[in-house]
Order: structure tokens, then sequence, then C-alpha cells
């Protein structure tokens, strides 16, 4: 009888402690990000194809309808020839492609080292930049066209493998090329890495707890500050005190007077 007893006497024990861990539990909460009040948005995706991605800032190539292609205007019967016959020869009735020929050929005089400059670095990523600008063009107009697509982001891929060359072999003439065709160096990252919400997360959490001890580090600072103007007051005080009595001993004082005068300065400063 005695053990029944004993024995529900320790299983009521050992209910009332899991009651009480259970509410200990319960009661217990840890901080969160919305405590902290960190949100994260995943970032707008941007086009592969898009200036911003590429590096494109653009270029002012004049173009006028009344100009003539090199290949015509260079010609000994165009010198000759009526105005009648000049103008059927301008960019306004020829087709499309002696504009884009055009074009390309102002981007590469830009850059190019010599007249008969075709195979440089320099005249390559001309050749890619005015064939980006072309189908970005077209593209705009058809941005469902899947190919088109593919031929500009390869065009972008092949300037950017060039650039990054050059940039190895020839610096100078890297940062010359950027200049001079309006370019933005966007290598891609190695290894390529996705946005996820943990690391961005973890990140902003981190930037957070910064900001915090910067405050606390700015409010200290800012505590040690006001407490200057009575800490030099009364350094002022006791290093004269200090003078004082060191003269009445007839000992050779161990501070100046400029001591005190700097002191009682710096008070002053702090006041204002």
């Amino acid at each position: 009888m005695m053990s029944v007893i004993s024995n529900s006497k320790r299983s009521v024990r050992m209910t009332v402690n899991l009651l009480k861990r259970s509410v200990n539990l319960s009661e217990r909460r840890y901080a969160t990000l919305e405590d902290y009040k960190i949100t994260w948005t995943r970032p707008k995706k941007i086009s592969c194809v898009s200036p911003e991605k590429s590096g494109d800032q653009g270029i002012a190539i004049d173009i006028k309808k009344t100009d003539i292609p090199r290949i015509y205007n260079e010609s000994s019967e165009m010198k000759n020839a009526s105005d009648i016959v000049k103008r059927m020869f301008t960019l306004e009735f020829l087709p499309k492609r002696e504009r884009d020929r055009m074009m390309t050929t102002k981007i590469v005089d830009l850059v190019k080292r010599h007249n008969d400059d075709e195979f440089s670095p320099e005249v390559k990523i001309a050749r890619l930049t005015s064939r980006i600008f072309k189908l970005r063009e077209i593209y705009s107009k058809y941005p469902k066209n899947r190919k088109l697509k593919v031929e500009l982001k390869e065009a972008i891929d092949s300037r950017v493998r060039l650039l990054t060359k050059l940039r190895t072999s020839d610096y100078r003439c890297f940062e010359y090329t950027l200049e001079k065709l309006n370019l933005i160096y966007k290598p891609y990252p190695d290894p390529p890495n996705q946005i996820t919400k943990r690391e961005s997360l973890t990140r902003l959490t981190e930037k957070h707890c910064n900001e915090i001890v910067q405050k606390k580090m700015d409010a200290y600072k800012a505590e040690l500050k006001a407490q200057q103007k009575d800490f030099f007051a009364e350094k002022a005080e006791k290093l004269a005190f200090i003078r004082e009595e060191e003269i009445a001993c007839g000992l050779e004082p161990t501070i100046s007077e400029e001591d005190v005068a700097l002191a009682k300065r710096k008070a002053m400063e702090y006041q204002t």
C-alpha cells in the first residue's frame, strides 16, 4: 500500500514538473526579423541583353539623310556629277543597310589605329558594338523573337571576352577603347552566384547590427565630448593648485603656466 502511494506521489510530481517546463517553453520567445524590422524584397531581374547589363551607354554618331556613303563619295564620277545624281546616292534613297554600314564605319573610326586597321582588338570590339546597337534596335520592335535575343546575347558575350583579353594584354588601350565607345566594363562573376533570400537576410541582419553598434558608439562619443568641458576645467584647477603648492614648498614647479593656460583655453572652447 505504501509503495502505491509513493508511486502516485512521484507521478504527480513528474506531471507538475512537466507542466512547469511546458509553461516556461511557451513563455520563452526569441527575437525574429520582424522585431528588428528587417525586410527583404527580391531585386528586379534585369534582362541579359539590356544596356544596363551589357554596359552600353550610347554613342553620339551624327548620321543625316543627306550623307553620302564613303564608297560613292570618294569615286571620281561623283565629283563631277550633278546635284540630282548626288542626291540619289544619299542615305535618303539608299537601303537601310547603307545607313548601318556608315554607322559601323564611323564607330570603327573612333578607335582604329590607322586607315588600314581591320583586325586589331579595338576594331573588333567596335564592330561588335555596332552590331549590338543594330540588333537591339530590331529586338526592341520584336521582343518575342527568341532567335534574335540569342544572337544579341552571343554578340554581347563575344565583346566581353574581347574586352577581358584586351584588359589583360594592354590596359591603356582597354581604357582608351572604353572611353571612345562609351562603355562600362561588366565582366561576368566567377563563379556565377544566384541571389537567395537566406544570404540576403544574413547581410541585412549584419548591416542592422552594425548600425546599432555605430549608434551606440556615436552616443558614447557625444557623452564623452559633453564631459570634456568639466574635465578640462577641473584639470586647470588641479594643475594650478599643484603649481602653487610646489612654489610654496620651495620646489621647482613641474607644471608651467602654459600648461594651466592651455587647460583653461580648452575648457573655454568646449563651453562655446
